[in-house]
């Protein structure tokens, strides 16, 4: 029975090897590709407790050790950096489509290249003027529908950092993401490399909140319309504040156009009559003069009279009845609004989260670098390879952190894909890498597997035994481990060979066997 099901398992990963060797053989043609971008709405979240588990506390693995692929052997650094590319740029680079793995900027991906086409991509990549050391990656996955094989048209550019020629004419190559570009076309060249067409993403700056527009600008009580012009208050605020110091110097072009709309959006304008004498109006209360063509009709004289002294009193009455409306701030939405689309505030709520669930203190430095945040947690959380994909579309810094904020607060449970049994919970998650809970592996055939590592899981058999040829954790030798219920391979048993290492043992889960539902 045992014999039975290796023989099943193994039957399945060489079928998913095949899946991606097809298309190899596509005919050279260029294919279109529409794309767009995905957003969400905004989540509250609840500051319940968080739990989780790190590679601290006991555990003696240098966690280093994994992140550094050794079991790739040696391979020579390239000694190139690429500058980054301006957003909108089009590139012809070559492709490598990748089944189960999401690439995102700054994030590593080893790779080991064994099929003819993909060598000839690496050696252009390694020759090509235009972007040297540059391919692209992009995901394929299998239509449910159709069963057809689609193309991810969002993908990253990776700039080989790290390679080796091998004896056999394999080569083991070590890249990291840099750009996110849309797929406009693909091909295939006559040597067989496949290669596209992208453009460049254009990434939006950090939103800011207009902080100061609740501190510094000067209430409605103090603005004297008599004396201080009413496009320069909206603008400039009260001139005993220095310019080099006001509000506004601190924001960009853009910023700065959006704020003064929202001033302009909810200033009062209140009426005060004509005939209404300076000791009965309210001192820096604005006035507004209405000016009507007289000429001496009964019917000019009323419409006067009804507007301005009907809507006035009225308007008057309000002001004064109105709970401190002299005190508002001239701002169109409160301050917890902007908050909700700050990427700053929600940056430092996402590192919040992570420290909990992850503990890793590592990131603190990209509260101030939101947009570096938003790439370095969707590369590492431990979500769906779908879910994952999704992260890459969206464009907008505060989107995507605000899309990962309320992953990380529904994250619950860890299922199987194919029958949704339950694998593990989010206290059993555990930290075997520098890279973080989730990274990319290579195996000896090629097949990239990103992994999630777990303390602890259920539901799972395990086939064979125990080996430590090749493994992607120093001193652990690897189990193939599948789900009991489904018998679809999840992933691997790691188990330490040395008595001293800590932990004893743990599993690696593959992100493309994950279940979307996390709750």
């Amino acid at each position: 029975m045992e014999g039975d099901r290796r023989q099943r398992l193994l039957e399945r990963e060489l079928y998913q090897i095949e899946q991606i060797r097809q298309l190899d053989s596509e005919e050279l043609e260029i294919e279109e590709v529409e794309h767009g971008h995905q957003s969400s709405d905004d989540e509250q979240i609840d500051e319940h407790a968080l739990g989780g588990a790190s590679a601290s506390g006991g555990y003696t693995f240098n966690t280093s050790l994994a992140s550094m692929h050794s079991y790739l052997g040696e391979v020579e650094d390239t000694h190139n950096r690429l500058a980054f590319l301006d957003g909108g740029v089009i590139l012809h680079v070559p492709l490598f489509y990748l089944e189960g793995v999401v690439l995102f900027p700054e994030a590593t991906l080893p790779l080991r290249v064994i099929q003819p086409n993909f060598i000839a991509a690496v050696d252009r990549a390694l020759r090509q003027v235009e972007a040297p050391y540059t391919i692209g990656v992009v995901r394929v996955f299998r239509d449910g529908d159709t069963g057809r094989i689609r193309f991810a048209t969002t993908g990253t550019t990776a700039e080989i950092r790290q390679y080796r020629r091998l004896e056999d004419g394999s080569i083991n190559v070590v890249t990291r993401g840099q750009q996110r570009f849309r797929l406009k076309r693909r091909w295939i060249e006559l040597e067989g490399a496949p290669c596209g067409e992208i453009q460049i993403i254009e990434e939006d700056l950090p939103l800011r909140t207009p902080r100061d527009a609740f501190g510094k600008l000067t209430p409605l009580r103090n603005l004297s319309a008599a004396n201080v012009s009413h496009s320069k208050l909206l603008i400039h605020g009260n001139e005993d504040h220095d310019s080099d110091d006001s509000f506004e110097s601190e924001l960009s072009l853009t910023e700065r156009r959006l704020h003064t709309s929202a001033i302009k959006s909810s200033h009062y304008n209140l009426f005060s009559e004509s005939t209404t004498s300076d000791d009965e109006s309210p001192v820096g209360e604005p006035r507004l003069q209405l000016h009507f063509r007289n000429n001496g009709s009964n019917e000019d004289m009323s419409a006067k009279k009804y507007v301005s002294e009907r809507p006035c009193r009225r308007a008057k009455r309000e002001f004064h009845s109105a709970p401190g409306p002299r005190e508002c701030p001239r701002a169109f939405w409160p301050y917890w609004v902007y908050r909700m689309h700050d990427s700053y505030c929600l940056a430092q709520r996402l590192l919040d989260m992570w420290k909990k669930i992850v503990g890793t203190p590592s990131m603190d430095a990209l509260v101030r670098k939101p947009g570096l945040l938003s790439f370095h947690v969707a590369s590492k959380i431990p979500v769906s390879e779908s879910t994952r994909q999704e992260l890459l579309e969206i464009d907008g810094i505060s989107y995507r952190l605000r899309r990962e904020i309320e992953l990380l607060e529904n994250f619950d449970q860890v299922k199987c894909r194919s029958c949704q049994t339950l694998i593990a919970n989010r206290s059993d998650m555990l930290v075997m890498s520098t890279d973080g809970p989730l990274g990319a592996y290579v195996n000896p055939s090629g097949y990239v597997h990103e992994i999630m590592t777990l303390l602890k899981a259920s539901g799972l058999a395990l086939i064979g035994v125990p080996t430590e040829e090749y493994s992607w954790f120093p001193g652990y030798a690897w189990t193939v481990a599948y789900c009991a219920t489904c018998e679809y391979q999840m992933g691997w048993l790691f188990t330490a060979t040395n008595k001293k290492l800590k932990p004893r043992s743990f599993w690696g889960i593959r992100s493309s066997q994950v279940a979307d539902d996390m709750h």
